[in-house]
C-alpha cells in the first residue's frame, strides 16, 4: 500500500502550498490507508495556509491552531474531538463576547443606539478614587 501513496506523501517545501488543494477523495484514501501520513499532510497543509496569510494575522492563527490541537488531544475519540471543536465554534459565534454580541453592538452603533449593553453594566465594578491630601 505504501507504494501506491508514495508520490502523495512526499511533500517538498515548495509543494507545501499545494497540499491543501488535494481532492477530498485523495485525502480520504490516505486517511484510511496511512493515518500517520495523513496526519503529516494535514499538519503541512495547515502550516502552508498559515504561512500564506498576511504576517499580521499569523500569530492569531497559530494560537487558534494550538487551541484546536489541544482540544483534539484532550478528546478520547475522533467523535469527541468533533464535538469539542463544534462547541468551541458555537461559543465563538453565539456565546458571550462572540460574533453575535459584536454584531449586535455594531448594529446599535450604526442605529444610533451606542448604549453599553446591559450585561456590561451589570458586571461593571465601580472604583473609588481618593485624592491624595499631600497634593
Amino acid at each position: 500500500m505504501e507504494d501506491n501513496f508514495r508520490d502523495f506523501f512526499e511533500v517538498s517545501a515548495m509543494e507545501q502550498s499545494k497540499v491543501a488543494e488535494k481532492e477530498f477523495s485523495e485525502w480520504a484514501k490516505v486517511a484510511e490507508g496511512e493515518p500517520a501520513s495523513f496526519e503529516a499532510l494535514r499538519q503541512a497543509a495547515i502550516a502552508a495556509y498559515i504561512e500564506s496569510v498576511p504576517e499580521k494575522n499569523r500569530e492569531r492563527l497559530l494560537r487558534l491552531q494550538w487551541r484546536i490541537d489541544q482540544e483534539r488531544n484532550l478528546a478520547q475519540t475522533p467523535m469527541s474531538a468533533c464535538m469539542r471543536l463544534s462547541r468551541m465554534m458555537w461559543n465563538n459565534m453565539v456565546g458571550e463576547k462572540g460574533l453575535r454580541d459584536h454584531l449586535e453592538h455594531l448594529g446599535g452603533l450604526l442605529g444610533g443606539q451606542a448604549d453599553v449593553s446591559r450585561r456590561q453594566i451589570e458586571g461593571a465594578k465601580v472604583l473609588a478614587f481618593v485624592r491624595d491630601s499631600a497634593e
